[in-house]
């Protein structure tokens, strides 16, 4: 049987009877019992956010409020507009935080009014978590991982799922996970350990480092370095502001292709790889440590060949570096 229940908080009163005005906290609390493999999806408009499984079969839900601020009209009017509301059905938990007088929401900042989000779930449970304005933390979770801001960076522990993270203004740091990785940056370096599926990583202001992943990988920065460790698909790599290494220890079933403008190109593989090199740079030079069939003419910043009989392409180009072909 689904069961909603919904508590909506209006806060209309103040709260700082008996502190000192310029440090205003106050904690709002709730806790929901909940199953196995339900989602909790949080939309708030304000908020750094916290997630951590535990071993229970129940959702909390902590929301700590701050002001440091000693004009007592505007908390109030801010309070006053909060809507805070809990919604529960089924498994399923929904959270929505936002201000119902825009003007007044364009006042938080003169109020330096300030929200984080500690949250408990179960172990095997979904995450689907949205912030315009704070960091997202998720701990090793059992379940999909979703998450957006647009001021923060992005954190994840061991996910067993897939994961989804999109920030404008931050790093990203994924421990690993079972499902793809899908994650998107404008504003930092991206880190990611062990993935089990596909990654899709993306920047415009950092580096990105994979260690590795089972299936193919598209990595795209124009601010830093690409460096995956270990690659067991294609994988489709550039940059416009530093150098790209790979390494394949699998024979990729379907073309590579690297590229940068500003450094070298490394690509290490199994001896058994079979590729079709094609690889160019005005930069440096061409150098490869496999036994290669060379077609057309040799060239020092050139090479058209075959590598142990031939396979999908190997495309690489830079025009700020050497590129190195070397055999693990």
């Amino acid at each position: 049987m689904i069961t909603r229940s919904i508590v909506t908080l209006l806060c209309t009163a103040p709260f700082w009877a008996g502190t000192v005005l310029a440090n205003i906290e106050d904690t709002v609390e709730k806790t929901f019992r909940v199953g196995e493999n339900g989602v909790l999806t949080l939309d708030t408009q304000r908020g750094g956010i916290e997630v951590q499984a535990v071993g229970s079969d129940q959702v909390t839900i902590v929301v700590q409020r701050k002001f440091n601020t000693n004009d007592r009209e505007q908390v109030d009017r801010i309070l006053k507009d909060l809507k805070m509301e809990f919604t529960q059905t089924g498994n399923n938990v929904n959270v929505l935080v936002e201000h119902k007088d825009s003007d007044s929401f364009f006042g938080w900042d003169r109020a330096k009014f300030n929200l984080h989000f500690i949250i408990t779930v179960p172990l095997k449970y979904n995450v689907d978590l949205k912030t315009s304005g704070g960091s997202i933390s998720v701990a090793d979770l059992h379940g999909r991982a979703t998450t957006r801001t647009s001021g923060g960076s992005l954190t994840f522990g061991r996910i067993r799922g897939p994961v989804t993270g999109k920030t404008s203004g931050g790093s990203i740091s994924l421990q690993g996970c079972d499902g793809d990785a899908d994650v998107n940056t404008s504003g930092g370096g991206i880190h990611i350990g062990e993935v089990m599926g596909q990654v899709v990583a993306a920047t415009s202001g950092g580096s990105i480092t994979i260690k590795k992943a089972k299936g193919s990988v598209q990595a795209k920065t124009s601010g830093g370095g690409i460096h995956v460790e270990e690659v067991m698909g294609a994988i489709n790599a550039s940059t416009s502001g530093g150098s790209v290494e790979a390494t394949l220890t699998q024979q990729p079933g379907a073309d590579c292709e690297l590229r940068t403008s500003g450094g070298g190109i490394t690509v290490n593989m199994a001896p058994d790889i079979q590729v079709n090199v094609d690889a160019a740079t005005s930069g440096g030079r061409v150098v490869t440590e496999f036994p290669v069939t060379v077609q057309g003419e040799l060239s020092k910043t050139h090479l058209s060949a075959t590598v142990n009989g031939g396979g999908p392409k190997l495309i690489l180009r830079t025009s700020g570096g050497s590129i190195f072909l070397k055999k693990l």
